[in-house]
């Protein structure tokens, strides 16, 4: 019998400072039986980083949201759409093939992958050269710290805070809070 997939409800009011942008965010994530927490938490924090998108891309007037993830490889991790459907921001997390990424920056005319494994820089030198021929690609490092502190905020219902300040996003609830400051590698 196959194992379903575990849901997580997540209120997470963005308040990104850069960009002038403040919303609150229900979200709902489902966690695939083999994704981590600290994948899951890698996405939400993805989404906080491009939430400012809905008005400076699309005008108020898109949808930001999680795809099926690890269930579909054909969807994306996150995706910003238009209101006539375009996929204007294609997010995906973990260290994908050169194939698979193509493929994302083919149907979006934006497209950002987020590594965040201690295995990363290895996966990067393997497929660093491959990748400079896609305009549209931005790729970032989750520092390895950060994403495994990210993983100790995952609760089945979460209530989150999102500061973009400078480039790097402060993610906490009540307890806690991890500061996350990507690297941009391309």
């Amino acid at each position: 019998m196959a194992l379903k997939s575990t849901i997580f409800k997540a209120q997470v009011a963005v308040a990104d400072i850069d960009h002038s942008y403040y919303a609150d965010h229900q979200l709902t994530l489902a966690r695939h039986p083999s994704e981590t927490d600290e994948r899951m938490m890698v996405r939400l924090a993805a989404l906080a980083l491009h939430a400012h998108e809905l008005q400076t891309v699309c005008n108020g007037d898109g949808t930001l949201a999680f795809g099926a993830g690890l269930s579909d490889p054909e969807d994306p991790d996150v995706s910003l759409r238009d209101f006539t459907g375009l996929t204007r921001r294609w997010i995906e997390v973990g260290q994908p093939d050169e194939t698979a990424i193509a493929k994302a920056c083919r149907k979006a005319d934006q497209v950002a992958l987020y590594a965040f494994h201690h295995a990363a820089e290895v996966w990067w030198k393997g497929i660093e050269n491959k990748l400079h021929r896609l305009p549209n690609l931005q790729v970032w490092r989750i520092p390895t710290e950060a994403s495994q502190s990210l993983a100790q905020l995952a609760q089945r219902s979460m209530q989150l805070q999102a500061t973009i300040q400078e480039g790097v996003l402060m993610l906490g609830d009540a307890k806690r809070h991890v500061d996350i400051e990507p690297v941009r590698w391309k």
